[in-house]
Order: structure tokens, then sequence, then C-alpha cells
């Protein structure tokens, strides 16, 4: 249900709350999470379908270069420890989410400085506590 009210394919929040919250283990919680974003996928795919011009060549080599890279990512996933797998899912969502603010630096100033006290229109009046 979040995945899809919030338009994300699932990782971000599925994976986490299938480990914390339901103690799945963390490869079937992957799992789940690319089932989860397949679905999400083959729904959006199928709703734009009449609707806008699909190169398929290009859809092609990237529908094979991506069930390459699972093929891939399930032989080395089951090689590596369960507590490896979170400990780097962690670390790459610290990485990512600490790349997102860098990436929206101005867009967080503009937010914070229209929102302080400072900012407050001149016949408006500011109450301190």
């Amino acid at each position: 249900m979040l995945t899809g009210l919030v338009g994300i394919g699932g990782g971000f929040l599925v994976v986490p709350a299938l480990v914390l919250l339901a103690r799945v283990p963390m490869r079937q919680a992957v799992g789940t999470s690319l089932l989860v974003i397949a679905m999400n996928s083959a729904s959006g795919f199928a709703g734009y379908l009449g609707s806008v011009n699909v190169d398929w060549n290009f859809l092609t080599g990237f529908t094979g270069t991506a069930v390459a890279g699972a093929l891939v990512g399930t032989a080395f996933g089951s090689r590596v420890p369960q507590a490896a797998l979170k400990r780097g899912f962690a670390v790459f969502l610290l990485v990512m989410g600490g790349f997102v603010l860098y990436k929206n630096r101005d867009a967080l100033r503009v937010a914070t400085s229209t929102s302080s006290p400072s900012a407050a229109p001149a016949n408006t009046a500011v109450i301190a506590r």
C-alpha cells in the first residue's frame, strides 16, 4: 500500500519494513521487494502502453540487462551472510539519503530561510518563546 501511495519501487520502504517489523529474513525481503517492483512496473507499463511510443529495441536491451543483473545479484547474494546484507543495505540507504540531501541543498536552504522568523513579513508579529 505504501509503495503504491508514494510511487516508489519498494526497496526503501518494503525491505526495512519486512525485516524490522515482520521479522522476514533479508534475502526474502529483497526478493519480495523485487516482486513488488516488477508488479508496479508491469502495471505502469500496461497502463501507458496504448498512449506512449515505446522504443522496443531500447526496452529489450534494458530488460535483458536488468535480468542479467538480477541473476548475477542472486548468485552473489546467496554467498553473502545475512548480517553483511543488512549492513550493506543500511550503508546504501545512508549514502543515498546523503546524496539526495546534497543534491537538494539549495531547495533545503530556501525552505529553511522562508520558515525562519527573520523571514517573516514586516507586518507580521513574531511570537518569541
